[in-house]
């Protein structure tokens, strides 16, 4: 028998009809900080894995260990704070969970951020976020240097991903992960290793719920990118209720890190998810479909979360016999629809369907899932534990009929603050609805009679390119510092592999003779790979409004077109 609907989420309720037996319809979480669950595990299962790094496995007691010296050393030997933010920029790694940890242990917060980013891109991150310290690692530590001492930004803990590789592994280790620390010793720089050494205690640990507890930047259709303000309340929700609802809250499950961990879907899925059941991480930094087929066979996975991108490449491995995938449990993920073709090979394959869900670095991942006993194909799913959910007319705020498409506001515990400094920001962000605070994605879709929720388009300006959130406002921003662009429009192109793909319809400055292809390489050289325009138009004008304003929509709606 399922629990009372709380009066809370009395409305829209007909997606309840196919709630997991018997999961109640709200969860509560524990009230204390997020970094309290892995000492929790550590004193549970010492002697479990927590992380699998290729064929290095380390337990939880030695992570609490590795965690509790690098948070006294941020304390006593960085000036680390309470509340304040510390930046955390690396691939999928042991040391990235340690990190992330010891952060929240110096009652700090994390500011994760996309490895892939540039000097100029990170110079935002630091300065908006006021962050004095960071952890780096080794192979993009060049691309912070410049910013010590030059921002606010002080000390830099860098680190190898080879210091973690004890075991001999036939697994292909790329380079970047065999090779030694070679960070050139210079002011403000540490190396992992000796602030490990060091061995600081931390003080008594005193955040709470409401404290802050993570930072990760995204961005609208203006503007530079804004950090989403979590507490560890809200980051706790998703932690907690993730795990509950697909199954995985046992801590014998092994989950495979795939997807970057410093994006709030990997992180909030997988690792953090982990580490409050006392479940193993296998992490890998880089895609690689055999090295990902290897250790599922090896380390028994049974929790995948993916991409389509991803997947699709899996499962085209003319190698794929080689791996035993029978243990696998779950496969979800989610940021855009997967093929169905792809999701029934997998499902033939594995006898697992693809659970797929919705959210947002402002909810610090999901607020909607597919229940297991009734998961529909290319559906965000229901709005799951503790979240009301609307279709919302942008313009009236009156909520849309069933079937018909509005925006998707979100009311639920694991919604954010606010954006960082930005006041106006935030209020645009909010409305009240029925006397709750709703979230306004941004997204548009509609709710089906089953209470599903299904995506159609953006309201925002946003590209979607292999999982990758690229800001055309941001992107065009960059664009203009080249010398032969006079106009800008970013929009998206449509891509076999990627889903979508970044697209520059460009006006070039009188005289100017350059190509598409320079301007791609120059676009290489300025920003994150995936940013960068895949594909180059240039015309004679932009098409414009009365008020001389870009009409981006209609440069869109002509791309879509010829497709």
């Amino acid at each position: 028998m399922k629990a009372p609907i709380p009066e809370t989420q009395a409305k829209n309720t007909a997606h309840h009809a196919h709630w997991p037996e018997g999961l109640p319809y709200s969860l509560s979480i524990p009230d204390t900080s997020l970094y309290v669950n892995l000492q929790v595990s550590a004193l549970r299962y010492p002697d479990r894995p927590a992380v699998v790094f290729y064929d290095t496995v380390l337990s939880y007691a030695r992570v609490h260990e590795e965690v509790l010296a690098l948070a006294g050393y941020l304390q006593k030997e960085c000036g680390v704070h309470r509340g304040d933010r510390v930046l955390l920029d690396m691939q999928n790694s042991p040391q990235f969970l340690i990190a992330y940890y010891a952060i929240l242990r110096a009652d700090a917060m994390v500011v994760p951020v996309n490895p892939m980013l540039l000097t100029e891109e990170l110079r935002h991150y630091v300065e908006d976020s006021g962050a004095k310290v960071a952890f780096v690692s080794q192979e993009i530590f060049s691309r912070v240097a410049p910013l010590i001492g030059e921002t606010c930004l002080t000390k830099v803990v860098a680190a190898a991903y080879s210091d973690y590789l004890i075991e001999p592994t036939e697994l292909n280790v790329p380079d970047f992960v065999r090779a030694p620390y070679a960070v050139p010793a210079a002011p403000g720089v540490v190396p992992w290793k000796e602030a490990l050494a060091a061995k600081r205690a931390p003080r008594e640990h005193q955040v709470g719920p409401e404290d802050l507890a993570c930072m990760p930047y995204t961005s609208g259709t203006t503007g530079k990118p804004k950090g989403c303000v979590h507490t560890h309340r809200s980051v706790m929700f998703n932690a907690v209720a993730s795990p509950t609802w697909t199954g995985v809250v046992v801590p014998d499950h092994v989950a495979l890190a795939v997807l970057p961990v410093f994006h709030v879907t990997g992180m909030q899925s997988v690792m953090n998810a982990m580490v409050f059941s006392g479940g193993a991480v296998v992490m890998l930094p880089r895609w690689d479909r055999d090295v990902a087929g290897q250790l599922i066979t090896r380390y028994k996975v049974t929790s995948w979360t993916v991409i389509p991108t991803m997947m699709i490449d899996f499962l085209s491995n003319p190698r794929l016999g080689e791996y035993d995938l029978s243990g696998i449990k779950l496969v979800s993920g989610g940021g855009a629809a997967m093929p169905a073709a792809i999701a029934q090979k997998l499902l033939d394959l594995t006898g697992q369907q693809y659970m797929e869900g919705y959210g947002l670095s402002e909810t610090m991942a999901a607020t909607h899932i597919n229940p297991r006993q009734h998961m529909k194909q290319q559906c965000l799913g229901i709005p799951y534990l503790n979240v009301d959910s609307r279709i919302v007319d942008p313009i009236t705020f009156k909520e849309v009929p069933q079937g018909e498409v509005g925006e998707i506001w979100i009311h639920g515990p694991q919604v954010f603050k606010g954006y960082w400094n930005d006041e106006r920001k935030t209020e645009e962000a909010f409305a009240m609805l029925d006397g709750k605070r709703f979230f306004r994605s941004g997204d548009l879709g509609y709710m089906d009679a089953e209470g599903f929720f299904f995506f159609t388009d953006r309201l925002k300006r946003m590209i979607n390119a292999s999982g990758f959130k690229v800001w055309p406002a941001e992107v065009e921003a960059m664009m203009y510092r080249h010398p032969a662009v006079q106009e800008c429009c970013v929009i998206a192109s449509k891509d076999a592999y990627r889903g979508e793909t970044v697209k520059a319809v460009i006006v070039k400055k009188p005289g100017s003779a350059a190509s598409g292809e320079d301007i791609i390489q120059w676009a290489q050289d300025n920003m994150a790979a995936y940013k960068v325009p895949r594909v180059v138009e240039f015309v004679e004008t932009l098409p414009k409004t009365a008020t001389g304003k870009v009409m981006w929509k209609a440069l869109q709606d002509r791309e879509l077109a010829k497709q």
